[in-house]
């Protein structure tokens, strides 16, 4: 394993299990090395293993008992997604709802204009999903781009006739869970190009919403771009006083 300043080694350790649990060599039900044995394969601490273990934890892939080890155990439906500042259910009912339609599907290296619309490093590579969701209207709903990290890219193989959203297969193929969501909401003026996707003239005002979807490793496993004509979409929200902050 090759550690490099910018990665932990108990991340390693945990990436190298949960590409082991997902392969087939831990499956569902059976027991993982003892702390000590995994200290000794990757030579590393006690600390470091349970580290990379409680990330396992984390991602819903492992269970710790007393007296009986680390288990490997049934990943659990996406119903069972906390819901917090955001619901990451919503944002599956909603790409559940509308269908995609994928137009275009290769890897791309980031330049500066992609990356001043995503975040993503310059000379990063990712894979790019393009196309747009449809209800059954003439119209489409929004237009999407989805810009997948390289380690997750072999999802790409699955994507021909999926309509669905992209991350729960991120997780059910590589093992990992989308913890946190971040969101940010611009008004934009439609391009030439977005006026032909979405049946609008030049300058419309549109909604860009881009989401970037983290792992519980902190690493990005996907960032997409949906552009909503304004007339097409609404955004709503509720927000309430909490108790004793009153006045502040």
């Amino acid at each position: 394993m090759t550690v490099t300043p910018a990665d932990h080694r108990y991340l390693q350790v945990a990436r190298t299990l949960r590409k082991e649990i997902v392969d087939g060599v831990y499956p569902v039900g059976s027991q993982l090395p003892t702390e000590q044995q995994l200290c000794e394969r990757f030579e590393v601490s006690r600390y470091t293993v349970r580290e990379a273990l409680r990330r396992l934890r984390d991602d819903n892939l492992v269970a710790s008992r007393p007296r009986a080890g680390t288990l490997v155990v049934p990943r659990p439906e996406a119903s069972s997604y906390a819901q917090d500042v955001m619901s990451i259910n919503d944002l599956l009912a909603f790409a559940s709802g509308a269908q995609l339609t994928i137009e275009s599907n290769a890897m791309v290296v980031v330049d500066e204009l992609l990356a001043e619309r995503t975040g993503l490093s310059v000379g990063s590579e990712w894979l790019a999903v393009r196309g747009y969701r449809a209800d059954g209207t003439a119209a489409p709903v929004c237009t999407t781009e989805y810009y997948i990290n390289r380690a997750f890219a072999a999802v790409g193989r699955l994507l021909q006739r999926h309509s669905g959203p992209i991350f729960p297969l991120i997780e059910d193929l590589f093992g990992v869970s989308i913890v946190e969501v971040r969101q940010e909401i611009s008004a934009i003026a439609v391009s030439r190009e977005l006026a032909d996707a979405l049946h609008v003239d030049v300058g419309t005002a549109a909604l860009e919403m881009q989401r970037t979807y983290m792992t519980s490793d902190g690493e990005v496993a996907q960032v997409t771009v949906n552009t909503h004509p304004s007339s097409r979409y609404r955004h709503s929200m509720t927000m309430r006083r909490v108790k004793g902050q009153a006045g502040r």
